[in-house]
């Protein structure tokens, strides 16, 4: 089935260029092009498409009150193209929040140059929003256009990574994308003071990953920070992936501590939860292994090798998921003793905390 896309920006090149772009790539077309959300309110009248890509920042009308709208009128799979610095970055942060889907990076200079480049991730973005059940939101990879990357795994990382004997004490890690902030949302907040130490991989771009910890910080009564290297693993602390880097567990002088390390994508991400998950499985004796919603399969891998090596792992359910991918990659691959729907899953966080 063809996934009918609307495009709405601001900039005659940014339209342009992203059209032809969706237009080349299999099973996408695009419907309409609007240069901000009044006229695309008008196109909307006459067709409503599959999935919208919104600008942020737009004369009369920005993305973020456009989306609102959206969400209210008619719930739609909607991806933000954004700049990603200054007020882009807030506003995306707020959107992300509202219910759009997923948030692809617009290059500040040079767009006839860059954005082609920036088009790629777009494409991947747009097919998993089609496949998000907006009903599961509260009001990725796929063939790039010129060249596939590299499907790498955590082996591409983790060979120097420090191996020894098992370390007890309790942690968990979780592993989400698509739908996944606001899936943690949920998850942060209803977790109490107490509850073992957190470590998250989210994919998002890296703009984002330190106001979205400020933000899980605020709503939370747990403490949420963004990864720096050598952070101690303590209860009643989450610790996210910082955006554009890895990030791994390993055995500290007293404990546990996070690293921070740079290197290429694995299953195509980075930070991948694929090397989170691998890293854990070498270094603990007691761990919780949980992937939530979203796109692909990264995270299968890992949490396998957790359960392999008799770690405890959760599934999210495709009820409610928003996108059934990566807990489906890894259910069919055994890795998932259990599934659980989004409500349960800081219960299941508890139980596993206070059992032997």
């Amino acid at each position: 089935m063809t996934i009918k896309v609307m495009v709405v920006d601001d900039s005659a090149v940014v339209r342009k260029v992203l059209t032809s772009m969706l237009d080349a790539a299999a099973g996408i077309k695009v419907i309409a092009a609007a240069q901000d959300p009044i006229f695309a309110q008008a196109r909307l009248e006459q067709e409503w498409p599959d999935v919208i890509v919104l600008d942020v920042e737009m004369p009369r009308m920005d993305g973020l009150t456009f989306l609102k709208k959206i969400m209210a009128q008619r719930p739609t799979p909607v991806v933000m193209c954004s700049t990603l610095t200054g007020e882009g970055t807030r506003i995306s942060m707020q959107a992300l929040s509202a219910g759009a889907v997923d948030v692809i990076e617009k290059p500040k200079t040079n767009l006839n140059k860059n954005l082609p480049e920036a088009a790629k991730g777009l494409i991947e973005a747009v097919r998993a929003a089609a496949k998000a059940r907006m009903s599961r939101v509260r009001t990725k990879p796929i063939a790039a256009v010129t060249q596939v990357q590299e499907k790498l795994t955590a082996d591409a990382v983790l060979t120097t990574h420090k191996t020894g004997p098992l370390l007890a004490g309790k942690m968990v890690a979780i592993g989400t994308s698509t739908g996944g902030t606001q899936a943690l949302e949920k998850v942060m907040g209803d977790l109490p003071e107490n509850c073992p130490p957190i470590v998250i991989v989210q994919h998002m771009p890296e703009a984002f990953t330190a106001p979205f910890a400020n933000r899980l910080n605020e709503i939370s009564r747990i403490t949420v920070v963004e990864a720096s290297d050598g952070d101690a693993l303590m209860p009643g602390k989450a610790i996210i992936a910082h955006g554009g880097k890895h990030l791994l567990v390993e055995r500290g002088a007293t404990g546990f501590v996070v690293r921070v390390k740079d290197g290429p994508p694995v299953s195509r991400h980075k930070p991948s939860v694929d090397v989170l998950f691998r890293s854990v499985s070498k270094c603990s004796k007691d761990a919780l292994g949980i992937i939530l919603t979203g796109m692909g399969d990264d995270g299968a891998a890992g949490l396998l090798e957790m359960r392999e090596r008799g770690l405890s792992t959760l599934g999210q359910d495709e009820a409610s998921c928003v996108v059934y991918g990566m807990p489906a990659a890894a259910m069919n691959r055994g890795a998932v003793e259990r599934q659980v729907t989004l409500g349960a899953v800081s219960m299941e966080i508890m139980r596993y905390a206070t059992t032997r």
